[in-house]
């Protein structure tokens, strides 16, 4: 009952939007009653946080040590892709962008399960550069996740530009100069 309730809150964000999206739609979608949904989530903040939180935790990989700062971005940045593969992804974060905007409590809430477990998966691609002795021991962390992250997610969800097989590794050599940088 859980994954055809997960598809169809995935299904009706992606078709109305957070703002529109209710738990009755989500549950007829997913051939269930209201009160299986209700029993389950306070309201429909509640069951996005912990539907997101729950996707982002089953797909948010330990990135491999690959043995350089180079190759660990690469899987890094592989993850990041895979993550975003599923056409519905634009769209809901897009829209959930918008709407943390509006709403703090949301924006706090998915900062929690989805912002924050992809810096902390960065951080260890820093740390074992840092141990390897690639990065500079005081590298400035926090602007090294932007690079690390912030291009990629640009590309695929402000602009229409495509990736094709040549983007990753031209981005890969970009962040490990700027971040040689640091």
């Amino acid at each position: 009952m859980t994954t055809a309730i997960t598809g169809a809150m995935f299904d009706q964000l992606a078709e109305t939007g957070y703002a529109r999206m209710s738990m009755d739609a989500v549950a007829r979608r997913a051939g269930v009653g209201k009160a299986a949904v209700y029993r389950r989530w306070p309201s429909k903040q509640a069951m996005l946080v912990d539907v997101v939180g729950a996707v982002m935790r089953d797909n948010l990989p330990r990135v491999p040590d690959t043995g350089s700062l180079a190759g660990d971005v690469h899987a890094f940045l592989d993850v990041i892709v895979a993550q975003t593969a599923d056409p519905r992804v634009r769209r809901i974060v897009l829209d959930l962008l918008v709407e943390t905007t509006r709403t703090t409590e949301l924006a706090t809430a998915l900062h929690t399960v989805v912002t924050q477990p992809r810096r902390t998966a960065g951080a260890e691609v820093l740390t074992r550069a840092i141990d390897r002795g690639e990065l500079s021991a005081d590298l400035d962390r926090e602007l090294g996740l932007d690079l690390l992250i912030s291009p990629l997610l640009t590309r695929l969800f402000a602009t229409a530009d495509r990736i094709d097989e040549d983007y990753l590794p031209r981005l890969t050599t970009a962040i490990v100069s700027a971040l040689s940088t640091l």
